[in-house]
């Protein structure tokens, strides 16, 4: 027979058994202490009012202006008896720094000597102490009366030690009932938080609940997407696996805690983050990442904290540039099949009317201007990515109306760029800043871009476009290159973001890019990449493409 075993009790039932036994525990053992120390508390209290009461009559102006009268006492023994009344006080002695009373709840007594200490108070200090005076032990406070620098009296306020005493009697008796109500309370309350929680738990027990945050967390850092949990002053609460990856920071490096600002993230970046309005689908640059940012802040009534998505587009946008070169490509194509087509229709009509060599004049000018143009660019420029890339935004240019010119100084053979320098990277950065120029010069009186690709003594490649367009305005030399900045008109989306990939581009290889004006009124945007030293197998690159 199998022996059922029991089922462990729910976390709520542990915590409600726990809580019941704490909450007993609590409110009894703090009626005792509280019994035991009542004494000494209802005599710090008395302290405390007394102080209050003494302070409050020495601060009094009603009382320095009575002290310089002639008799103080006649006007200070009806004000302190009603200070008496309705402070709750047992008497308060006002006298002069001699000691001498001006006031006191038994007129026979003003006039004479004050019972108790004085030097504390002549020394400006305020002080308390029990001292048996004209009306029993008494709590007293002793406390001197300022005039300028100057001590013109001294007040002493004061409760009886038997009036204490019933004071605190009564205080247990409260709290024996308010002990009593409280354990009551407790176990009612504790009932129904525990009720509650055991719906939120669904009934489970501490171990089970320990291994779905085991599950929670392996699932957290398996994401590849990046999470981030700020808090409600923008502090870093959580953040997995991919979030520390495409923000840079490294696995040992503790965050959280830290606010958002210290994370040396790019401006655009920690200002979206710290905005209190949701972002979608923003896209923002870091030093070598295109991310695409969302934040949806947790609020109840105040701004509790913000959950941030991040999911790593580099590539992607990498390929839409790449897409955006062949449409265009494909058009400029198109357009040259269609111009083909005519020409070729041409030569055609031509020796159909007999004209045979007219016909081979018009073909070979066409082929030899289509070979030079060719010739041109591959004798500047043997690196084979940026040949084809320079013959298709010719091609381009020339369909939207702008000159597009490889300058003769020109000179970059293949086999000379580093492994570490990827054409993809090449392409995003020369691709880009020829777009950008051909847009800028469309519109003006002769559209030209130029475009210089070389190599100087620095072994650095010098990627240089020019063109005759209005420039850029020398307030926004350093503006142009932040993600969003653009002074075309507004249209799809990605306006902003190619010089700003540029920019990535070239910082990421240890580069500079700078923008000037062009000797024709234009903007100038130069590229400087570091290169390996030259060795003998590029030696034999450069012989090879010089000759091709």
């Amino acid at each position: 027979m199998r022996i059922a075993l029991p089922k462990p009790r729910s976390l709520a039932a542990q915590l409600f058994a726990m809580q019941a036994v704490l909450i007993a525990v609590l409110v009894v053992g703090y009626a005792l202490v509280s019994h035991v120390g009542d004494r000494s508390q209802a005599e710090d209290a008395a302290g405390r009012q007394a102080t209050a009461v003494a302070l409050s009559v020495a601060d009094s102006p009603s009382v320095r202006e009575s002290i310089r009268t002639a008799d103080p006492s006649a006007t200070l023994q009806p004000y302190a008896l009603a200070v008496v009344r309705d402070t709750d006080v047992d008497f308060v002695t006002i006298m002069d720094p001699r000691g001498i009373r001006w006031t006191h709840p038994d007129p026979d007594q003003i006039g004479l000597a004050f019972r108790g200490h004085t030097a504390a108070a002549l020394e400006g200090r305020t002080f308390t102490e029990t001292y048996t005076g004209t009306l029993g032990p008494s709590v007293r406070a002793v406390t001197p009366v300022l005039d300028g620098d100057r001590i013109v009296g001294l007040v002493s306020a004061g409760i009886r030690v038997e009036e204490i005493s019933q004071r605190a009697q009564g205080q247990l008796t409260a709290l024996l009932a308010a002990a009593s109500a409280a354990l009551g309370i407790g176990a009612i309350g504790t009932y129904v938080i525990n009720a509650r929680l055991r719906r939120h738990t669904h009934g489970m027990n501490a171990s089970e609940l320990s291994r779905m945050h085991d599950y929670h967390q392996a699932a957290l850092h398996a994401v590849r997407e990046g999470l981030l949990m700020l808090d409600g002053q923008y502090r870093v609460a959580l953040i997995n696996d991919g979030g520390r990856e495409l923000l840079g920071v490294g696995p040992e490096e503790d965050v959280v805690g830290r606010s958002v600002a210290e994370l040396g993230l790019p401006a655009a970046l920690t200002g979206a983050l710290l905005a209190s309005a949701p972002r979608v689908d923003e896209v923002h640059l870091t030093a070598d990442r295109v991310l695409v940012v969302n934040t949806s802040p947790v609020s109840g009534g105040e701004q509790r904290g913000t959950v941030v998505t991040l999911r790593d587009v580099t590539e992607l946008q990498s390929l839409m540039g790449e897409l955006d070169s062949e449409r265009g490509f494909t058009q400029a194509l198109r357009s040259q099949a269609h111009e083909a087509a005519n020409r070729l229709h041409t030569v055609v009509s031509l020796i159909e009317l007999g004209r045979a060599e007219e016909a081979v004049d018009f073909a070979t000018a066409e082929l030899e201007l289509a070979q030079a143009l060719t010739d041109q660019v591959v004798a500047a420029v043997g690196e084979p990515v940026l040949a084809a890339l320079l013959l298709g935004k010719t091609a381009q240019a020339n369909e939207r109306g702008v000159e597009l010119v490889v300058t003769p100084d020109s000179r970059l053979d293949d086999g000379l760029l580093p492994d570490t320098l990827p054409a993809r990277d090449l392409v995003t950065i020369l691709g880009n800043l020829i777009d950008n120029a051909v847009d800028a010069a469309l519109g003006g009186m002769n559209p030209r871009v130029t475009v210089t690709a070389l190599t100087d003594a620095r072994a650095e490649l010098i990627l240089r476009v020019s063109d005759t367009g209005p420039g850029v305005d020398p307030d926004h030399t350093e503006a142009v290159f932040q993600r969003g900045f653009t002074t075309k008109p507004s249209g799809p989306g990605g306006r902003g973001l190619g010089l700003a990939l540029v920019r990535q581009a070239v910082s990421r290889h240890g580069g500079t890019l700078t923008v000037t004006s062009a000797q024709d009124g234009g903007a100038r945007f130069e590229a400087r990449l570091p290169l390996r030293t030259p060795t003998a197998g590029a030696g034999a690159g450069r012989a090879r493409g010089g000759t091709a």
